[in-house]
């Protein structure tokens, strides 16, 4: 993680992106790409809490919860005596347990790529996306917004197999943070692997 701090978070993403070519030479062909993810699938892992009661009866009870922010493993003791002079006493404890997947949609207005070597079938390329992820439910945690800022930078390689036909593979680093409209900003960030068939004129 570079940006954000919540941990344990996976990313799906389906779409689709439109290319046009800006500069191009023997050296480098520089072009506007721009992303549309009609499907986004943001996964949380689940909340578990657990009491285990030493006194005035030993006993274990737990419950499920919304997400948190680490699941590194997290145990309280904890010691009350009530009005009548019963004392309950033991540990509470939080970790993760289980996934919940989140849906959402997304959109990268703002983004480049660019291919070097390009008189080669086999092209080395850098890319990069700016936009916004929408999900149904908040994430990563309850308190943190439904609409996120995206932003994405990788590189890969792109084989040529004819003039309008090719095929990529690449890695992204790829973040996801409100900017602080919410009352939480925890951000999320993945790396991704991405693999694209290209068509065009």
């Amino acid at each position: 993680m570079l940006l954000g701090s919540a941990e344990n978070r996976r990313l799906l993403e389906f779409g689709v992106s439109y290319e046009r070519r800006l500069l191009a030479s023997r050296v480098v062909n520089w072009q506007y790409s721009g992303e549309l993810l009609p499907v986004a699938l943001e996964s949380d892992p689940n909340s578990l809490f657990t009491y285990q009661q030493s006194t005035p009866v030993v006993k274990t009870w737990s419950y499920s919860g919304n997400p948190l922010l680490t699941c590194a493993p997290v145990i309280t003791p904890y010691f009350l005596t009530t009005e009548s002079g019963i004392t309950y006493s033991g540990t509470y404890s939080q970790t993760c347990s289980g996934r919940k997947w989140t849906i959402g949609e997304g959109i990268s207005p703002v983004g480049f790529q660019w291919n070097f070597l390009p008189r080669h079938k086999l092209q080395p390329f850098f890319v990069s996306h700016g936009g916004y992820m929408y999900s149904s439910k908040p994430i990563p945690v309850a308190a943190a917004g439904s609409f996120n800022f995206t932003f994405d930078l990788g590189a890969g390689i792109e084989l040529y197999r004819t003039k309008t036909r090719s095929i990529r593979a690449e890695y992204r680093y790829h973040h996801i943070s409100n900017h602080n409209t919410a009352p939480e900003n925890p951000g999320i960030d993945n790396g991704l692997f991405q693999v694209s068939y290209v068509f065009g004129r």
